[in-house]
């Protein structure tokens, strides 16, 4: 490659709308001298002439896999389930390293391909800060589809399909049109609230028109005692924006719930954590992720005992595609800077060596 050069290809899962790199982002790794390469896609929330206007050259849909394998391909989430080698290096998050459901057969590809992963969850900077993260809208998203449920469940419904929305004041006209004009009244929970996620989970209550009081906000204080915690169900929604590094005690169980019986205000639980299959879930109360055309799923209970819905959407973001991608690839701009330099960058190192230390974890789970 004459000039550092960045793929950026297509997310082909249904409904993500995000973009590893906008337009505005892209423009000014160009003026710092990157070819930007952008495959074509209908369903990304940025207009592909958007990228040609600000010098990225486009190419086909979903052509990453023959480009020249000295060119990185960027995206945001995991490739499709599949056996065929990995021999590119790839920044995405991949969702492998705390031995979810079929992580070492995903790492297992870039060991027969010879490729390379930087996932984006585990870039940090100097202080073990994560330097991108979508955790602010995730929180702010989560926290209206667990409004949105709510507004539901008193209606006696199941939530429908979840629309992304233009912006952030498209979101919360809706959700309070759907609790009839305001959020007053209603009583939420928040556990890892002083975090980026947390953050934006209470701010959107608060947007939708909750009492201050009626939004409680924990952390790790209080979490401290170790779960289950009744407190959950005393409230009508309960959001998880905790990121899980080690197995916690859980935070509410199913057992909890039914010997609660019918002295429980807790309809929905909204899992923005979404560790759906990490054995060590501190909410072991479902077994799926959701999706945004079947946005919510039903806690196993006996028939006489009200419903309890879970949302556990695993790109939650994407309700709100264009706010959060500026957000996240503004902030993840200054290691793309770095990149061409990755074998010196801190950042780019560091994210290797973890690299190389759990693929060779997935290389003796699959025993090859």
């Amino acid at each position: 490659m004459s000039k550092p050069t960045l793929w950026l290809r297509c997310e082909k899962k249904e409904f993500e709308k995000r973009a590893a790199l906008t337009p505005t982002t892209s423009k000014k790794l160009i003026d710092a001298g990157f070819e930007i390469i952008v495959e074509r896609d209908e369903q990304r929330i940025f207009d592909d002439a958007e990228y040609e206007v600000v010098g990225c050259k486009l190419v086909d849909n979903n052509s990453w896999p023959s480009a020249p394998t000295d060119i990185p391909i960027i995206g945001l989430k995991e490739l499709p389930v599949s056996t065929d080698p990995l021999p590119h290096t790839h920044i995405q998050f991949a969702h492998c390293y705390k031995k979810q459901a079929g992580w070492s057969s995903v790492l297992s590809r870039f060991h027969r391909g010879g490729g390379t992963l930087y996932d984006l969850e585990f870039l940090e900077d100097a202080n073990g800060r994560r330097v991108a993260a979508f955790g602010f809208h995730a929180g702010f998203a989560g926290a209206a589809a667990g409004a949105l449920a709510f507004a539901a469940h008193r209606k006696g419904e199941k939530l429908g399909m979840l629309e992304p929305y233009i912006n952030e004041e498209a979101m919360i006209a809706d959700v309070k049109k759907a609790l009839g004009g305001s959020g007053k009244g209603v009583k939420a929970l928040v556990i890892g609230a002083l975090g980026r996620c947390g953050r934006g989970a209470v701010d959107l209550f608060r947007k939708i028109g909750l009492e201050e009081n009626d939004i409680l906000k924990w952390d790790l204080d209080e979490t401290a005692k170790g779960g289950p915690f009744q407190e959950i169900l005393d409230v009508d929604i309960f959001v998880n924006c905790i990121y899980l590094s080690s197995q916690i005690p859980a935070f509410l169980t199913q057992e909890q719930i039914i010997k609660a019986g019918k002295n429980r205000g807790l309809s929905v639980v909204v899992d923005v954590s979404c560790d759906t299959t990490n054995p060590f879930n501190p909410i072991p109360i479902y077994s799926i992720n959701t999706t945004f055309s079947e946005p919510t799923v039903p806690v196993d209970l006996p028939s006489d005992l009200a419903s309890l819905s879970v949302v556990s959407i695993d790109h939650l973001p994407t309700l709100l595609p264009r706010e959060a991608s500026e957000q996240f690839s503004s902030d993840l701009l200054p290691s793309l800077l770095e990149f061409p330099n990755r074998q010196k960058a801190r950042v780019w190192t560091d994210a290797e060596k973890l690299y190389k230390k759990k693929l060779a974890e997935a290389v003796e789970a699959e025993g090859l």
